[in-house]
């Protein structure tokens, strides 16, 4: 672990030293009773990325501020029914944990610290509910304190500024997904080993296109000095989101119309031309792309009502494939001005971006309302133990309950989790002891206490600044710096020490059990869910009016993101069931595109036409519908039958404006859901035959 520490660890550490010494002066030269709340804030705040350290800043003062109000209202109110206030305050916390964790941005912390905030302020404040106000005033200065300060001294010394991190993962991102695309026109001659590489390669741009949209939310408050409109950054989320599943559908065609003999040589070429492109990266310009889009639709047979399998898979594969280039080439040119913001971004980019929105991500509310229930029956079982034992220091225990279940809430399991914090705080007591009643009694002034407590906290600190050893390091760092409770007169009661540290216990424990109880799911479960929240969601959207199914950025984004949760999961799964095995998002996003594609085509369709195209996402529906809630089932060969029937209706209306669309849509489903199935045959033919 301490290999892979290097200088940007360093310079982490001692900056969060220096901003929790800093916000611990400023707390005992102006008199605030607890001082070391300041200094334990900072190294909860802080972030190696300084534009999300001031996001999360603003939003956790927000919810410090929010968390004091609401427990000034509850403590006075209720403090006569120790019972009644709490459930207030376990409802409180469970509410805000749920809300938060309905929303995974930046704005979740204004919720997450509103409800441990009220934790950290109500419980110890029963025995003294006279001075709620001014309890609640220190503590929120104190924890406002520290967030500033490790907010300034972040931002001042060596800033790590967002936009340099974002750029190089787009670039990152971009030549993966280039590559993949690349790769899988010439996966035909890849061994098996190959393709695995490759389809991992899949996976891990579909979660990185979740995490891009994550750090684009610190975007505003970043230290650089220029930075993009968050229309171009939403808008290139919007072209690597459809990257993934236009490639994959151009591979499927291709793949498809090899295996019938229509892969011309004109075509070949017209494959390698596009590849070469794809190839030479950024250096291409918008008029090589626009003639390569414009041969592939000059490319395109004429579907006619007498169109043959072959000429559907052509004319889909080189639509799509057209998409495809002008995709690629959007995300090019939005990712070198948000590389370059000073830069003024060229007229005809800004022509083609959508209006600025917000990313539509995966919800689980029935996770979240697990997770709030898990924290509220910890918070319960610990305030029971306490009132029926009339502990005085009992108040600790359901306050590190809140905070602990709050903080890992969004993990599977969080048991794991906990259990480790609950050894980091065995293994923080005999340091904390060392300090307090060995070390801290010659202290004399603060600059001694300074560098008496700097060997510890800065190798800490390095170990926060590496992911990998982040949790662990941030555990012990509660774990000393909250037994040490330090103030500005020395005060060392062993039995309050270790009656502290018992109730730390105590809440731990309680907040472990009550997480193996109602919230430990495992990475299968979580993984079947995501799937059926898929599945649901398709089953939806076939059966929606044309006017209430949802547009393609939505699907692709929210589907996307669920991809991106589901593959690590998968990975954790050591024997797949039925279900698990059944799973291939990446074709289901497919499938979800075709369906808003049809469903826009449906409202510009001849009376025949449109009745085709509505019994097949019928069928669509109710198949999906009853996989989200059952096992998993092929889908019925009536459906193909269907499709089949739409392609002919369709292919006879030659005045639809969207005809080719609806074809290239209905050939994608009948290769999505059915890619055995023996070719498409027209109509006439078939009655030729017979």
């Amino acid at each position: 672990m301490l290999k892979r520490l290097g200088f940007p660890e360093a310079i982490f550490s001692v900056n969060s030293f220096v901003a929790a010494m800093l916000a611990l002066y400023i707390a005992f030269s102006i008199g605030l009773p607890r001082p070391y709340w300041a200094m334990l804030t900072v190294y909860i705040t802080v972030q190696p990325l300084s534009g999300a350290l001031r996001s999360k800043a603003v939003y956790r003062v927000l919810g410090t501020i929010l968390g004091g109000i609401s427990a000034v209202a509850l403590v006075p109110n209720l403090v006569n029914s120790p019972e009644v206030l709490t459930v207030a305050l376990a409802l409180w916390v469970a509410t805000c944990l749920y809300i938060s964790l309905l929303d995974r941005t930046p704005r979740s912390y204004v919720f997450l610290l509103a409800g441990y905030t009220a934790a950290i302020i109500g419980f110890p404040s029963v025995n003294a509910p006279n001075l709620i106000f001014d309890t609640a005033l220190n503590r929120v200065e104190e924890i406002t304190l520290g967030i500033v300060c490790a907010a300034l001294v972040h931002t001042v010394f060596f800033p790590r500024s967002v936009l340099g991190f974002l750029n190089v993962r787009i670039a990152a991102m971009l030549h993966e997904a280039e590559h993949w695309a690349c790769e899988t026109w010439a996966a035909d001659v890849l061994s098996g080993e190959r393709r695995v590489a490759m389809d991992k390669e899949r996976q891990r741009i579909a979660a990185d296109i979740t995490e891009l949209y994550v750090l684009s939310t610190h975007l505003p408050f970043d230290t650089a000095n220029f930075l993009p409109t968050a229309q171009a950054v939403n808008a290139l989320q919007d072209r690597l989101s459809l990257l993934l599943p236009l490639a994959s559908a151009v591979e499927d065609r291709r793949r498809a119309l090899r295996a019938v003999g229509g892969m011309t040589d004109d075509v070949v070429a017209l494959m390698n031309n596009v590849r070469e492109w794809v190839a030479g990266g950024a250096k291409s310009t918008r008029e090589e792309a626009l003639a390569l889009r414009d041969a592939c639709i000059a490319a395109e047979p004429e579907l006619g009502a007498d169109a043959d399998w072959a000429a559907l898979l052509k004319a889909s594969m080189l639509g799509r494939l057209a998409e495809l280039i002008e995709d690629i080439q959007d995300a090019r040119e939005l990712a070198a001005y948000i590389a370059a913001p000073q830069n003024k971004m060229p007229q005809k980019l800004i022509d083609r971006l959508p209006p600025a929105g917000s990313r539509v991500l995966h919800r689980d509310h029935g996770l979240a309302l697990l997770s709030a229930f898990a924290s509220f029956a910890a918070i319960i079982g610990c305030s029971a133990f306490w009132i029926a034992t009339a502990w005085p220091d009992g108040s600790v225990g359901p306050m590190f309950a809140a905070i602990v279940t709050s903080f890992f809430a969004t993990l599977d399991d969080p048991a794991p989790a906990i259990r480790k914090f609950l050894i980091a705080f065995v293994v923080a007591f005999p340091i904390a002891a060392g300090y307090l009643f060995a070390a801290l009694p010659a202290v004399d002034g603060f600059p001694m206490l300074v560098a008496l407590l700097a060997p510890t906290f800065l190798i800490l600190g390095a170990l926060q600044g590496n992911p990998p050893t982040a949790p662990l390091a941030t555990a012990l760092i509660i774990g000393v710096a909250g037994s040490l409770s330090l103030q500005e007169v020395y005060e060392a009661d062993f039995k309050f020490f270790t009656n502290s540290f018992i109730a730390q216990q105590v809440g731990l424990y309680s907040a472990l059990v009550a997480t193996q109880l109602f919230r430990s799911v495992g990475a299968d479960w979580s993984a079947r869910r995501l799937l059926r929240f898929a599945w649901r969601d398709l089953a939806a959207n076939a059966a929606a009016r044309p006017e209430d199914c949802i547009d393609r950025s939505v699907w692709t984004s929210r589907m996307l993101d669920r991809l991106g949760l589901l593959i690590p999961r998968l990975g954790l799964v050591e024997r797949r069931d039925e279900l698990l095995a059944s799973a291939d998002m990446l074709n289901d996003l497919r499938i979800g595109l075709n369906v808003v594609d049809l469903q826009q085509v449906r409202r510009s369709a001849g009376p025949e036409a449109e009745r085709s195209i509505a019994r097949v996402l019928n069928n669509l529906a109710h198949c999906f519908g009853h996989r989200a809630v059952g096992k998993p089932r092929p889908v019925p060969e009536a459906t193909l039958i269907e499709i089949d029937a739409a392609i002919g209706d369709v292919s006879a209306e030659h005045g639809s404006p969207e005809r080719e669309l609806a074809l290239w849509s209905l050939t994608g489903l009948r290769r999505n859901l059915f890619p055995r199935a023996e070719p498409y045959i027209p109509a006439f033919l078939s009655e030729a035959a017979q």
